[in-house]
């Protein structure tokens, strides 16, 4: 991860798509995602079976979103993480950052994006680096 151009894009960036997304209490994707939301980060909740998540419409795959994406923050298995970065290199214009949370890792998904010139982040907490870069505390 060059630090330098994730600062700059989480610093940029306004809209992220959790792919994964759930609202159930206890659960990693819970706490991140509501801390991106107190960060001020529009976040857009994916998940082909809830019908909403912390308040806000999902939506059933990346494809069906209808705004711009910024960054693409996954919590779904590595197998399913290069069918996620083909879904998220056709929407337009391409998110900036396709990041893959703390135990998730896929060398495919991260070639096919760096090829196209997404930046990617594996293995990592996208709630924890935001608040270590940002100086804010978790939930």
């Amino acid at each position: 991860m060059n630090r330098t151009i994730v600062r700059g894009i989480l610093e940029s960036a306004r809209s992220i798509a959790i792919v994964g997304a759930k609202d159930t209490p206890g659960q990693p994707v819970d706490r991140v995602g509501r801390y991106l939301i107190q960060a001020g980060y529009s976040i857009i909740p994916v998940h082909p079976k809830r019908k909403s998540v912390w308040g806000l419409s999902t939506f059933v795959s990346l494809a069906e979103v209808p705004v711009p994406v910024d960054i693409v923050n996954v919590f779904r298995a590595p197998d399913y993480c290069l069918g996620h970065a083909r879904e998220a290199l056709s929407l337009s214009p391409r998110p900036l950052l396709f990041w893959m949370q703390l135990g998730i890792a896929s060398a495919g998904a991260a070639a096919l994006l760096a090829e196209q010139g997404v930046a990617v982040v594996e293995d990592a907490c996208l709630m924890v680096e935001h608040a270590r870069m940002f100086g804010r505390n978790g939930v």
